[in-house]
């Protein structure tokens, strides 16, 4: 028995349930997740960031990089994206048995998105019912999913982003949007689509923004029949209940990133699962740490405080003597020819003699203290690179032209790639990024995960369905 209210709708030819999976990047969402997801009734989805392929024992083939330089590294990256989404997204529509619908989710400022996408499409004609897309402005996912007639879903954090995007491109392929994704800058795990006219510390309602969302979609033109998915800090449907069967909001459906995290068919390693039972209320930060320059949420550890720590070790220089920076830095080598204030000099003292002695430049003209050892990890990090990302300012790639973004490598970041694909193959989970949505603290509340229960995908989405 559904939650009031709550009904069926047709996507791909098929009645599913408004309940969709988020696509979590790097092997958090895979074909077992997701093809559980749909044979429970709902629309799953497959992550084409990196997904994992395996060989004929069934065992991951880690995706190394023996290449000379980032271009050759860089296409080595988009051939294991292409083999390990086509192989998910076959493995997942067999275990959805005919049941639900099977979506693919790709990131826009992924490094080589468009060709990942298009060669999984290419491989998986009939497989693959819709694309969701956010993470930048996909203006060409209307063009691709028009190519090889699928569903396009745009994940999108405002009604202006939407509209310049209908305005652009949507408007051409108005036929195959299926549904518009709205994700709450402020509560959605991942990276975050912050405008710098928001304020990460000030989150909004939802709701206005959503009805400003749909009011902007009536005003272009747009189907009443395409939804929009509320995606970021929903839980339980119940206290979403005023938004089912609104008119002012229209056709709504609802997108649980989260909460599949922690399902017996979640592919994430124990250590990571069992965090999540951990995390209390204000665990999980908004940074902008990302070397892709979006906001983005993560739970707090290690890894995460020792980028706070290396940030707030941080001082300002000039090549020349200015008023307030008077003092030459003064510590041998080049650093001697840097001016700082003489303030920030006596501060720079007391930091390397914690012996954060390593001052590397930022693009800011600022200087960062670290460690010889942490140093060493980040240039080794920034020389592997192999171009993840459409632009990083972690190390200065750019994925297309001429393969730089022209600015000085940013140590205040990190390779995103690397820490992913750690925590998510099973390296320490407190020495890597570990992504989770803002409401992740619910898990300890939550008396359905009591007694370390931990569901499968079918017992989770009765449980949504019930409303809890």
């Amino acid at each position: 028995m559904a939650f009031k209210g709550l009904s069926p709708i047709v996507y791909g030819g098929r009645e599913v349930w408004p309940v969709i999976e988020g696509g979590k990047g790097v092997s958090a969402t895979n074909h077992a997740s997701s093809g559980a997801w749909a044979a429970a009734g709902g629309i799953g989805t497959v992550s084409a960031v990196n997904a994992d392929s395996t060989d004929e024992n069934g065992d991951v083939i880690p995706q190394v990089y023996p290449q000379k330089t980032r271009r050759e590294r860089h296409e080595q990256l988009i051939q294991y994206g292409i083999d390990g989404g086509t192989e998910q997204v076959r493995k997942a529509y067999d275990i959805s048995n005919g049941q639900g619908a099977i979506n693919i989710n790709v990131l826009w400022e992924m490094g080589g998105a468009q060709a990942v996408l298009e060669g999984i499409l290419e491989n998986t004609k009939g497989l693959v019912t819709g694309v969701t897309c956010g993470a930048g402005m996909p203006y060409k996912l209307a063009e691709i999913a028009a190519r090889y007639n699928v569903s396009y879903l745009p994940i999108i954090s405002s009604a202006r982003a939407f509209r310049a995007l209908w305005k652009r491109s949507y408007n051409k392929v108005p036929d195959l949007m299926a549904a518009v994704v709205y994700e709450d800058p402020w509560l959605a795990g991942g990276h975050n689509g912050l405008s710098n006219a928001e304020d990460p510390r000030e989150p909004q309602d939802p709701y206005p923004r959503v009805k400003a969302l749909r009011e902007t979609m009536r005003k272009e033109g747009v189907s009443e029949d395409c939804a929009i998915v509320m995606a970021g800090g929903v839980w339980a449907l119940r206290e979403w209940e005023h938004w089912i069967d609104n008119p002012e909001l229209g056709k709504i459906a609802f997108q649980f990133g989260t909460r599949p995290l922690l399902t017996e068919e979640s592919p994430i390693p124990q250590e990571w699962k069992d965090m999540l039972r951990t995390i209390e209320p204000g665990d999980v930060f908004l940074h902008k740490f990302s070397p892709t320059g979006f906001y983005s949420s993560a739970v707090k550890n290690p890894f995460l405080f020792d980028l706070m720590h290396r940030s707030e070790r941080q001082i300002a220089f000039s090549k020349d003597q200015t008023a307030d920076q008077s003092v030459q830095l003064g510590f041998g080598g080049k650093g001697a020819k840097l001016w700082v204030a003489p303030s920030d000099q006596e501060q720079a003292r007391v930091w390397m003699g914690e012996g954060h002695t390593e001052a590397l430049k930022t693009p800011d003209d600022t200087l960062v203290f670290v460690t010889p050892e942490k140093r060493d990890v980040i240039r080794k990090d920034q020389t592997d690179c192999m171009g993840c990302l459409s632009h990083c300012a972690f190390s200065s790639w750019k994925d297309h032209d001429d393969y730089t973004t022209g600015r000085l490598a940013d140590p205040r970041s990190f390779c995103i790639q690397k820490n992913l694909q750690n925590i998510a193959h099973g390296e320490p989970v407190d020495e890597n990024l570990a992504f989770a949505g803002h409401a992740a603290y619910r898990f300890k509340q939550d008396p359905f995960y009591s007694n370390n229960f931990t569901p499968t995908v079918k017992q989770l989405v009765d449980r949504i369905l019930t409303g809890d």
